[in-house]
């Protein structure tokens, strides 16, 4: 979690045209080579103001560059720092965070891949509550301490607290193996990879049931430069630390020829983005994706930036994301209470809805006549609280016989949000009406809107015929038999 204002330092005006001076001077400084200047500089900087993580980021690169991003510092760095580090550990002892990052930053000058003051100064930041400065401190030090638990348990913890689970995931693994009998690890891996397990099967049973039917695809108009493919799930971001998929020999000969075909394909015709995308697909199949984003980054050039390329290297940056908020719906079905689950999960959504918002925008933009993706962009416009937008999208799909009964219940949702509830209940009727057999929830959720718009209208009579059936179909749905005892006892004062 990003730090709270209150979390923040106050900073006079005067203190921050003194920083940006300075750091402006040690720009112009670097420019000229002279790094140990700079250095002096950007650690002022910092000083100055201590929560500006862009300061930490330039002294942390210019102290690497300094020592040619050699992985090692100062010869007897260590004995050089010493006083340094009996500093620090008694700041951090009593609790003075901002003098015990002071003295982090002073040994980092002469070792800036010192494990140990890392780990310190993302406890300084802990103790301050600035979350992002202490991932970022444990992220810059992990390339060259890979399976280190004392680095792996903390960042772990971070990431399950800002809703990055299946990086979690990876690294409680890495502790777990790094050391079989600790407990936290054992409880930790076993917990998140079960619930990571059950969110991929009801995520991609969902993706599933939204694929269209043989029937549909064939109606379906589709360009040249459209390839229909199957979507897949990723796994975790970091998949290179969790554990590959097992295939069976006939599968594994299967997918080997399959790749090869499609590679020999790409040799004979590089222009050919089909061939990058259904390879891609392939690799995304068998959860090896850097190597889809690879192959899909190296298609780019010579297909002259193809559209559905991009749109595919979009969708891999966004399934992260998708994973993890599965991971927190599932969490959260095991602890519905949990306040902080309940925001983790708003604020993935938030972001899932953004980049997706931006995805069915672009394709919405390039092939108007795409009704699949108006709705998808006119569906996440609502979720956005972008009203209008999401109507006018929705009444020009509303007229697409694949996607009548969800854009009318939509844009009754739309209207409802807009307090006009004559227009809300219109639309919402014709849902009723249009909707599938296999919409279930959402007629469950039309039948319960509608029943509830009735009764507060005066329509008791029509709420609790429609009640009555939504309470035959489902009696505990949204509390719909306490509402019907409520309505008849209406009817009868």
């Amino acid at each position: 979690m990003p730090p709270t204002t209150s979390n923040l330092p106050k900073l006079t005006a005067e203190q921050r045209r003194a920083a940006v001076g300075q750091f402006e001077r040690a720009k112009q400084v670097l420019k000229a080579g002279d790094l140990d200047y700079c250095i002096q500089l950007l650690l002022a900087c910092c000083q100055i103001d201590p929560a500006n993580l862009i300061y930490r980021q330039e002294l942390r690169q210019t102290q690497r560059a300094k020592y040619k991003n050699s992985g090692k510092g100062q010869t007897l760095a260590y004995v050089w720092s010493l006083m340094n580090r009996l500093r620090l550990q008694r700041y951090l002892l009593s609790g003075k965070y901002k003098d015990a990052l002071v003295q982090s930053e002073l040994i980092l000058i002469r070792n800036p891949w010192d494990m140990a003051t890392h780990l310190s100064m993302a406890h300084a930041f802990e103790g301050l509550e600035w979350h992002d400065h202490a991932l970022w401190t444990l992220e810059q030090i992990r390339p060259t301490h890979p399976k280190d638990p004392k680095v792996n348990r903390p960042l772990a913890r971070l990431y399950e607290r800002r809703g990055n689970f299946n990086q979690a995931i990876a690294l409680w693994e890495l502790v777990r193996q790094a050391d079989p009998g600790d407990q936290e690890a054992q409880r930790k891996s076993k917990g998140l990879a079960a619930s990571a397990t059950i969110a991929k099967g009801r995520y991609e049973e969902a993706i599933k049931d939204s694929e269209p039917s043989p029937a549909e695809s064939a109606t379906t108009e589709t360009a040249t430069d459209q390839p229909v493919l199957e979507r897949t799930p990723l796994a975790p971001p970091s998949a290179s630390a969790a554990p590959a998929p097992v295939f069976s020999q006939a599968k594994e000969d299967r997918y080997s020829r399959e790749v090869a075909a499609q590679m020999e394909k790409i040799k004979q015709n590089p222009k050919n983005a089909n061939a990058y995308l259904q390879l891609a697909n392939l690799y995304r199949k068998a959860e090896q994706f850097d190597k889809a984003r690879e192959i899909l980054t190296e298609g780019l050039g010579p297909t002259g930036n193809s559209f559905e390329i991009t749109q595919e290297l979009l969708d891999l940056e966004i399934e992260p994301f998708r994973r993890d908020l599965a991971i927190a719906e599932e969490q959260l079905r095991k602890e519905p209470a949990a306040e902080d689950l309940q925001r983790i999960r708003a604020k993935l959504a938030k972001e899932v809805n953004s980049r997706e918002l931006d995805f069915y925008r672009r394709r919405s933009d390039r092939f108007p006549t795409d009704m699949a993706a108006r709705f998808e962009m006119g569906l996440r416009l609502l979720r956005s609280g972008q009203t209008d937008e999401a109507i006018k999208e929705l009444q020009a799909v509303r007229n697409d016989p694949r996607h009548h009964g969800k854009a009318v219940y939509y844009l009754g949702m739309c209207f409802k949000s807009r307090n006009n509830w004559r227009l809300a209940q219109r639309n919402l009727e014709e849902a009723l009406e249009h909707l599938s057999d296999h919409d279930t929830g959402l007629r469950k959720e039309t039948m319960f809107l509608l029943a509830n718009g009735y009764a507060e209208s005066g329509e008791i009579d029509r709420a609790i015929d429609l009640g009555c059936e939504l309470a035959n179909l489902d009696y505990n749905y949204n509390g719909i038999g306490n509402l019907l005892e409520e309505w008849q006892a209406k009817t009868v004062k």
